[in-house]
């Protein structure tokens, strides 16, 4: 069994990612496509594509592969294996697990599809900064914020498939309407938020002479607002202090409720705020229940981006030896 592979692949709103791993945890034929626009059936075609060249690369023979482990932008739905995403087009009841089985010919081989935070969590479980624990929470900050969350040496999955949807967090009063389409929390400390409410400040600063004087505000990213919040732009610092106030504050929640031995954060935006970790520790340790903050450890993740390929063959692995979801 060592010599058959394993095939990941991680699904994103603006691209997949694939690769081949071997039952000992090694990764090669790393490779990339771009949806560049594709929704509903044409992204399900570019699923295929890769696929197949995966495939191709592992020596044409699909008897040498052990399964197949997807990582999704969203929802999946175990029941059915179809697939909510909201980062791509047309992708609401999915039929990914069907599109997979059909391209296989209906064969055997065992094929994972899991949401992209718990995946996040099985590559730190596996290859990062979880090995070993028990009760890890993975938050991950990129375009959204969602959780992967073990209790107990399980996997959390919820009533219908929706746990850790922690970006609808409500963290401040009065509710506004802004939040409806992405929840309270999502609005000011994702990446798309930070970025949304330094353009607006921007835009409402009439007399402004800082780091952002001169860029196009169309133009303005993400990353441009963390490079001026440490270089003390009173805009981005503004911005990314209410960012750190929430992180720490849902985190704690988190730790109250859970009662985690680590959080792992995660995800595009921790690159830039990986330095801010022990800032939101602080925050957290005022919000949270005093014996459990103490306890828990806040890490940044330790698969270096890889964390949803590396979960998703984990999931592959993990089914095959107790025949079924961890």
């Amino acid at each position: 069994m060592s010599d058959k592979k394993i095939i990941s692949i991680d699904i994103g709103g603006t691209k997949i990612s694939g690769a081949i791993f071997s039952i000992e945890g090694n990764m090669s034929h790393f490779t990339k496509l771009y949806l560049d626009g594709r929704y509903g059936d044409e992204a399900g075609k570019l699923v295929i594509e890769l696929l197949d060249k995966l495939i191709s690369d592992s020596g044409k023979d699909i008897n040498k592969i052990h399964g197949i482990g997807i990582s999704v932008p969203g929802i999946i739905y175990s029941e059915d294996g179809t697939v909510w995403a909201p980062n791509i087009e047309g992708w609401v009841k999915y039929p990914l697990l069907n599109t997979i089985k059909r391209y296989l010919n209906n064969s055997d081989i065992q094929v994972c599809i899991e949401s992209d935070r718990t995946c996040y969590l099985c590559g730190e479980l596996w290859q990062g900064a979880a090995k070993g624990s028990e009760n890890v929470v993975y938050i991950g900050v990129g375009t959204g914020i969602g959780a992967g969350i073990m209790v107990d040496s399980k996997l959390l999955h919820g009533f219908g498939d929706i746990a850790g949807s922690v970006g609808w967090m409500a963290l401040q009063i009065p509710y506004s309407e802004e939040y409806d389409k992405c929840g309270c929390f999502e609005y000011y400390a994702s990446g798309n938020g930070i970025c949304n409410r330094a353009i607006e400040l921007i835009k409402q600063s009439l007399d402004y002479q800082g780091f952002f004087s001169d860029k196009v505000i169309e133009d303005i990213t993400t990353k441009d607002i963390f490079e001026a919040y440490y270089l003390s732009d009173p805009i981005a610092t503004k911005v990314i202090n209410k960012a750190i106030q929430l992180w720490g504050m849902a985190s704690a929640n988190i730790v109250s409720l859970l009662n985690p031995e680590k959080i792992i954060w995660g995800g595009g935006v921790f690159g830039p705020a990986v330095k801010l970790i022990p800032e939101i520790y602080k925050e957290a340790c005022m919000w949270a229940q005093p014996i459990s903050i103490k306890q828990v450890e806040y890490l940044p993740s330790g698969c270096s981006g890889e964390a949803g390929l590396k979960g998703a063959a984990y999931l592959v692995l993990k089914h095959i030896k107790y025949g079924k979801q961890i």
